[in-house]
């Protein structure tokens, strides 16, 4: 190990097994942090990320997993050969990790600061009322706001963002050398994604840890990274300083990678693929100002397809037994149009009312108060028959596809279930050839037909959500935060796959998100919503250039913009 170095891997391999075939999943891979680093790993799901990181914990499955070959060594000392119990006295206090999901990595039966006292009673001697002192210490340290409160809180009752605090402040909590973040922003609003990471940076600068950060998301890490490693099918394709690897990238997936976010400069036909890339079809074809104005010309001349006057939705709460209801008014007086063939982009933060919004609309939870209008008619009240003839109309692609799909129903069988409701098609023959054309629209093939959503992956099941969808032959489709989960590579192909769907069959789209550089790339109209109300309104390139309101301008301030 060189001087500075406080980890070396060196031709690192690691396999899993099933049924006694073993399969190599990391494949030769050597790097080292220094003291005082932030080393960034990107690459797609799947690439050998997190792999790598929890060989670097110790934490590989032993039963179907091992390393075959290389070393990994921290602070001079051998990880692969560490027992389980000396890993225990590093873990923690050593090397840290900040997982992805705090709900899914916290005690949901634990109050918070409870869950950060246990780390601190594993590793240092200190006494009862140190320890709680000392997390309350910990708590302001992670800017967490009414320390005293957050600590007998439980996890349900704060926010994510708050959350991701939490696990900071219980993985720092010992001070350890080695800091792992493996995607601890994926989930969060943008704003609160540049929240934590100027916090990792202030902790970084006054503790002097290293920080490994993995990330699928190159203009990311370029906030926050000194060097960038690259991973591929569980090779490192490429590595240098975060300069080099934007300024001058080699390798034909870094490229990729650093090229498949939406510009917000420009607006492309179609953005490129990795698969674009790899084969050299990358297309630099921008939709004009002019042919934009001539499409929202033809737009707005024509009457609305929907429109939402004064929709109110109000919640209660009891705050005890004897107390009056209180009341939230979760969308608040919000009024606008849509029009056929139009996208409209509806952004902001968590909790400001986007998705209450949208259920109003899919009539899923009926607003309080106002109209919405579908071809000029009152959908609020319709009677049960009605009803059904609009679900067909209105549809929903969700954010979570496996959470969408029945498990125990095929590919095929979960698209035509729908049909059949709606009367769609003569036959199940039909209907099936129906179907196994709307798969291949959507860049599947025919055997997907018969296969279950557990044999997808992530962006391949997006794209059975949307075959569902529009196998309903809708005309108002709501996509909420429908490529927020995917990487950044299948997020650009998903996005192609809905523009040209919508130029084939005329869709219209409600597009909520709380990432405004996709918004802005996919939409006509740009809606803002701030606590239940429309903060701003207008032409989607116009609110980006020259916003009005604050909110607008910190939303915008807050996107990752790259080098």
């Amino acid at each position: 190990m060189a001087k500075d170095d406080l980890l070396k891997v060196e031709g690192l391999e690691i396999s899993f097994f099933k049924d006694k075939i073993e399969k190599q999943i990391i494949k030769n891979i050597s790097f080292e942090i220094q003291t005082n680093e932030i080393v960034a790993v990107v690459g797609e799901s799947g690439s050998g990320k997190s792999i790598s990181s929890l060989a670097l914990m110790g934490l590989l499955p032993k039963q179907i997993s091992k390393i075959t070959s290389g070393s990994i060594t921290f602070d001079n000392k051998n990880l692969v050969s560490l027992s389980e119990r000396d890993f225990q006295s590093i873990r923690g206090q050593e090397i840290a990790m900040i997982f992805q999901e705090p709900m899914s990595s916290l005690n949901p039966s634990m109050r918070c600061g409870r869950q950060v006292e246990e780390i601190l009673q594993q590793h240092l001697k200190l006494s009862a009322s140190e320890i709680k002192t000392e997390v309350i210490n910990l708590f302001d340290k992670v800017k967490l706001p009414y320390p005293e409160r957050m600590y007998k809180a439980y996890p349900h009752e704060i926010s994510g963002g708050q959350k991701q605090r939490v696990m900071i402040a219980m993985a720092i909590a010992c001070k350890p050398k080695l800091l792992i973040a493996d995607e601890p922003t994926t989930a969060l609003d943008v704003t609160v994604q540049k929240e934590i990471l100027e916090l990792l940076k202030d902790i970084q600068k006054d503790t002097k840890m290293s920080i490994l950060f993995i990330s699928h998301d190159l203009s990311l890490v370029s906030e926050l990274a000194d060097r960038v490693l690259v991973m591929y099918q569980g090779e490192i394709v490429e590595q240098g300083t975060t300069n080099e690897i934007f300024n001058s990238p080699k390798n034909n997936y870094t490229k990729a990678l650093i090229a498949a976010r939406p510009s917000t400069d420009y607006r492309l036909k179609q953005l490129p693929t990795i698969s674009d890339f790899m084969t050299n079809k990358v297309s630099d074809a921008v939709i004009s100002d002019v042919d934009r104005r001539k499409n929202h010309e033809k737009l707005y001349a024509q009457a609305p397809l929907i429109e939402i006057i004064n929709v109110e939705k109000t919640y209660f709460s009891k705050t005890g037994w004897f107390s009056k209801d209180r009341s939230f008014n979760a969308v608040d007086g919000v009024s606008f149009k849509v029009y056929p063939g139009e996208t409209l982009g509806l952004v902001g933060e968590s909790g400001c009312g986007k998705s209450t919004l949208g259920n109003a609309i899919l009539q899923l939870d009926k607003a309080t108060s106002g109209q919405i209008l579908y071809k000029g008619k009152e959908i609020t009240n319709l009677s049960t028959s009605e009803m059904r003839a609009l679900r067909k109309d209105i549809q929903i692609i969700f954010q979570d596809p496996f959470a969408s799909l029945n498990p125990r129903l095929t590919v095929g069988n979960a698209i035509i279930e729908p049909m059949k409701v709606h009367n769609i098609g003569t036959s199940n023959a039909s209907r099936k050839e129906k179907v196994i054309d709307i798969l291949e629209k959507v860049g599947l093939d025919a055997s997907a037909f018969d296969r279950y959503p557990h044999e997808f992956s992530g962006g391949q099941r997006q794209r059975v959500g949307i075959a569902r969808t529009i196998a309903l032959e809708p005309q108002l489709i709501v996509c909420d935060e429908s490529v927020s989960a995917l990487d950044i590579s299948v997020q650009a192909q998903v996005l192609n796959l809905l523009n040209d769907l919508k130029h084939q069959f005329g869709f219209t789209y409600i597009f909520i998100s709380h990432d405004l550089a996709v918004v802005k790339y996919m939409a006509d109209q740009l809606l803002v919503m701030n606590k239940g109300k429309i903060e701003e309104i207008g032409d989607a390139d116009k609110i980006y250039a020259s916003p009005k309101k604050e909110y607008t301008k910190k939303l915008i301030h807050a996107i990752p913009k790259g080098l």
